[in-house]
């Protein structure tokens, strides 16, 4: 998945800028911690089977992760995810869910029993989600390197590679019918990440 245009201008603009940029590695510590939180309150049936446990506790762990690296940017900023301490608030708080919404939506159209659903819509989720980590990620390590900054986000990029791989073959145990849901969710996720950003360069405009 291609990195926008508009999102490379305000990893441009946020990096070199320690209190946006550590701003900006909370909100990303943020999104990790609403993603683990998610996938424990919908997949918590007797059914959750190890590749769910340790996506959970890996997501967990790239929050916290990301938390320190907002700190070692910036020192006693940041406490926690209140609305002053995060770029592009709602739009950050929001993008799990909307994205969620939409894709149980989508999948309503499809005779699935409740607990193929569920599954699927984690799956469908994760794999949006992914599929941007999987572009994100790496371009703003460039950018780091690119400012001399000397922090890393290489671990992260090499667990979200796993997990795409764990989802796309999760998935192909719904057929051909995988690959329709699959367009839909990157599309979906790619609106959302397009809101996101333009809502990003509002606010920084105004910062």
């Amino acid at each position: 998945m291609n990195i926008s245009e508009l999102f490379q201008e305000n990893l441009q603009t946020i990096v070199p800028n320690t209190k946006l940029h550590a701003k900006f590695l909370n909100t990303l510590s943020y999104m990790e911690h609403i993603g683990s939180y998610k996938i424990i309150t919908t997949q918590h049936s007797e059914n959750i089977n190890e590749m769910i446990l340790k996506h959970a506790a890996e997501e967990a762990r790239h929050g916290y992760y990301l938390k320190k690296l907002s700190h070692k940017i910036l020192p006693n900023e940041n406490p926690d995810y209140t609305p002053k301490h995060l770029l592009a608030p709602i739009h950050s708080k929001q993008y799990l869910n909307r994205l969620d919404i939409s894709i149980n939506r989508m999948l309503k159209k499809f005779n699935l029993s409740s607990n193929n659903k569920k599954f699927a819509a984690y799956l469908l989720v994760t794999y949006g989600i992914e599929q941007r980590a999987d572009s994100l990620y790496p371009f703003y390590q460039k950018i780091l390197e690119e400012n001399q900054i000397k922090i890393s986000v290489k671990s992260i990029i090499s667990e979200e590679i796993g997990h795409l791989e764990e989802m796309n073959k999760s998935l192909e145990k719904f057929g051909n019918v995988a690959e329709t849901w699959k367009i839909e969710a990157q599309n979906i996720e790619n609106q959302l990440f397009i809101d996101w950003n333009q809502q990003m360069a509002h606010d920084l405009k105004s910062l």
